[in-house]
């Protein structure tokens, strides 16, 4: 996974709330264990027309957000269904960051092991900055996990909490396998030795 360090990205806007998995990435784009290629999917009720045409009123259809790295949006986005196709889908379209005011749970822990960092910012912070975005082609911000901070083009510094722990993993790039792989020696220890006192339950075909 890769580590999450600090990120200077633009930010695209999806001035929603309620936003379910099921609209973040839909049932048929379900059937591939693959994280990449699911961008075509990507909010894909939304970005078509009836007649399969793109809908450029839809921000990810317009060029000005095409590079965007940093996603807001508003309350409880990732409700619905605990799929992880969703973080994923996201993931593959290249953001990195999330800003909401809140997020639904399941929807949070799997941003943390796919690498996404989901920031919890006040209403009406987040509502300050969708009005900027959307005024402002181009629009930036630098979102510092070390610090905790989301930094505006004009300097102005937001901070928001985090776990500790989750911190600490994505700071350094580790889902749970790569947690796990840190104890690599001493789990192989433990399968020597087992195998040396209850060697009955490994015979080897």
């Amino acid at each position: 996974m890769k580590p999450f360090t600090t990120l200077t990205g633009v930010v695209a806007p999806l001035d929603r709330v309620n936003v379910d998995t099921d609209q973040v990435i839909p049932k048929q784009f379900l059937k591939t264990i693959k994280r990449t290629g699911l961008r075509e999917g990507l909010f894909f009720d939304w970005r078509k027309r009836t007649d399969g045409s793109p809908d450029p009123s839809f921000f990810l259809n317009e060029p000005r957000y095409q590079s965007a790295t940093i996603l807001l949006t508003r309350d409880n986005f990732g409700c619905g269904s605990s799929r992880e196709h969703a973080p994923w889908a996201l993931l593959d379209q290249g953001f990195r960051c999330l800003i909401a005011p809140s997020f639904a749970d399941i929807f949070y822990n799997n941003c943390f092991q796919n690498g996404i960092l989901p920031v919890v910012l006040k209403a009406e912070e987040v509502l300050a900055l969708m009005t900027e975005v959307v005024d402002t082609e181009g629009y930036r911000l630098t979102v510092d996990l070390d610090r905790q901070t989301v930094t505006t083009p004009h300097n102005v510094t937001y901070r928001f909490d985090i776990d500790p722990f989750r911190k600490d993993c994505l700071y350094r790039g580790l889902d749970a396998i790569g947690l796990t792989l840190q104890h690599e020696s001493a789990i192989t220890a433990y399968e020597v030795r087992r195998r040396a006192e209850v060697p009955w339950l490994f015979t080897d075909r």
